[in-house]
């Protein structure tokens, strides 16, 4: 993974990284473990998402964890068109929309943006560019 951190004065950071994903509770979730940067160096993020479908809504209850940074989320995720939306919100307060785009079997970009009310325009805070390395 490729991870591009946009700051707030305009500049931006840049780390690799590593994501694990994998089917838990019997198929009826999905579990991911995202870690900055690459092991073996000290982790800056090391967290966890749990996505569990929930038919009654036709969407994913999303909860995300990264005790390293002390840091949670939950957002209700669905598909929009070829991308998937996630929209909640974070330890912070602030609103939240995670969108996997440019999907395909070996790859994914995912954007993360924030805000703080339902008038202010979104800002995108990271990216992450994410490439399969194992079949």
């Amino acid at each position: 993974m490729d991870t591009v951190q946009h700051l707030d004065d305009g500049t931006i950071q840049k780390w690799n990284g590593e994501c694990h994903f994998g089917w838990v509770l019997e198929g009826r979730a999905i579990q991911d473990v995202w870690i900055r940067p690459k092991r073996p160096a000290p982790s800056t993020m090391y967290g966890t998402t749990l996505r569990i479908f929930d038919p009654g809504i036709d969407g994913w209850h999303i909860i995300w964890n990264d005790p390293l940074n002390r840091d949670h989320s939950r957002q209700i995720g669905r598909a929009e068109g070829k991308d998937i939306v996630q929209l909640g919100t974070d330890s912070r307060g602030l609103k939240t929309r995670w969108r996997f785009t440019e999907i395909t079997a070996n790859s994914f970009r995912w954007i993360g943006e924030e805000r703080s009310s339902e008038s202010d325009p979104w800002q995108i805070t990271y990216e992450h560019l994410v490439r399969r390395t194992k079949p």
